[in-house]
């Protein structure tokens, strides 16, 4: 039976990565990676090693979820060692928990590798601490990629006084802000746009809840980019 691993290659330096990943990098047979694993890290594969591209980005998903499980399985039915390798941690809004459950569903178990994720990296390297003693005690993290209103509770994000950390909701900064605003948060609460966080062309962009939205067409903020909302933003 051949080894599966799903790995977390970490938010995009690839000297955040886990040893325990890069040994894999280096001994897998065939390399399933997303599109935001760095290619410095892909030098560490064997020279034999297949590796196939099936990452996604906003708009731009160059595969359905359903047909990179298929390939995972398909590639365990080929390779002895196979490695999904995922972007941030891949249990963190990446989906790894469904291709852990087709893949048991077929009969294998695989390893799982925790990742250095986006949603606590991104903050901390761009000099915010997502909690912070006597102003965050607490920080909620949530996907802004589909903000359907039943789905997220902006009454109860309004009212928390620790740090709200968005994933994926760099094209919906509108929608969230005002849904924010409507439920009562304070407009003049800081934001922070990270934008390519931990890597070379990284930009942190800071303004207000009120004006965030602004913000973010003013300076033409783009994916792949994290949003955080709250007075640590300000903090150091």
């Amino acid at each position: 039976m051949a080894k599966i691993t799903l790995a977390g290659a970490g938010p995009g330096d690839p000297e955040l990565v886990t040893l325990k990943t890069l040994d894999r990098i280096k001994t897998a047979d065939c390399i399933l990676c997303d599109a935001l694993v760095s290619d410095e890290l892909l030098k560490y594969a064997r020279n034999d090693a297949k590796i196939i591209f099936v990452g996604k980005r906003a708009g731009k998903h160059s595969m359905k979820q359903d047909k990179i499980n298929e390939l995972i399985y398909k590639a365990a039915l080929e390779y002895e060692n196979v490695l999904r390798l995922k972007g941030g941690d891949p249990f963190v809004f990446g989906r790894g928990g469904e291709e852990y459950q087709y893949l048991k569903e077929k009969g294998i178990t695989p390893e799982v590798i925790p990742g250095v994720s986006s949603a606590t990296s991104a903050p901390l390297l761009a000099g915010i601490p997502i909690t912070h003693r006597g102003i965050a005690k607490s920080f909620t993290v949530l996907t802004g990629h589909e903000m359907k209103d039943d789905t997220i509770n902006y009454e109860a994000l309004a009212k928390l006084n620790g740090t709200i950390v968005i994933l994926m909701g760099i094209g919906n900064t509108k929608k969230i802000c005002d849904k924010l605003l409507a439920k009562g948060k304070d407009p003049k609460t800081p934001v922070c746009f990270i934008e390519n966080a931990s890597v070379k062309n990284e930009r942190i962009t800071k303004t207000t809840l009120l004006k965030a939205a602004e913000t973010k067409e003013k300076y033409d903020i783009k994916t792949p980019g994290i949003i955080v909302i709250g007075e640590v933003v300000n903090v150091l």
